[in-house]
């Protein structure tokens, strides 16, 4: 099912104001809160940037999590994970390429640790439970997902999982990919900062600026305003 347009959703919204109901239309997903990975990159000593990329859904709300926390410098939304040497948005949203919606993450190592990173991102920007979907979006595109760039990253997110998976921290199993990166296509202009431009679209209203709550309450020390 491709994403559900704006002109839908806002339909939706009108025919429930209409009737005087009230309730959360495609529910976001509830973060959980998450233990720090036991193995993790030590923060350098040294400022400089380095580059993380992670597919969770709809890369709108990711992108807009990871522009609020501490220590993140840039983020991109692309597409990643496929084997055609292009991307675009018609052509990913159509399922064919493997690609998946994904963001790419620029950040200090002095500031963060890669780690901490994936703690947000299993945490609050998305659900590593569900399969090739993310709450309303559903597909191959929308799957979660880590694209390793380097030994270190891949040993950081396994032993993550693996810790994760044998505390039982979700009441369903992570299916999240970790895979290794191949390539990153940024997206077409539009969607990117899309959750800062448009922040009352009815999209990101429901779905994505719960994340940012969800990121604020829980990660209070990471957390940054905008």
């Amino acid at each position: 099912m491709p994403r559900l347009s704006a002109d839908w959703v806002i339909g939706l919204v009108g025919i429930v104001a209409a009737a005087g109901v009230f309730f959360f239309l495609l529910p976001s997903h509830a973060a959980v809160p998450l233990p720090d990975p036991k193995f993790d990159a030590p923060l350098s000593t040294a400022a400089g940037t380095r580059t993380a990329v992670f597919a969770g859904g709809c890369f709108w709300g990711v992108e807009a999590v990871f522009e609020h926390v501490k220590g993140v410098t840039d983020v991109v939304s692309g597409y990643s994970g496929g084997s055609a040497a292009s991307a675009n948005y018609g052509q990913v949203s159509s399922g064919d390429t493997d690609h998946a919606e994904s963001v790419r993450i620029s950040y200090d190592p002095s500031r963060i640790s890669y780690g901490q990173l994936l703690k947000v991102f299993f945490s609050v920007a998305h659900n590593p439970t569900e399969l090739n979907r993310q709450g309303p979006d559903s597909g191959t595109q929308y799957r979660s997902a880590v694209f390793f760039a380097d030994d270190e990253q891949k040993r950081v997110t396994e032993a993550y999982v693996a810790q994760l998976q044998s505390a039982r921290t979700f009441s369903q199993p992570i299916v999240t990919q970790v895979t290794p990166l191949k390539a990153f296509y940024e997206a077409e202009a539009y969607h990117q900062d899309y959750l800062a431009r448009n922040p009352n679209q009815p999209y990101i209203v429901v779905n994505d600026m719960p994340k940012i709550a969800n990121l604020q309450r829980q990660f209070p020390t990471l957390y940054v305003g905008k």
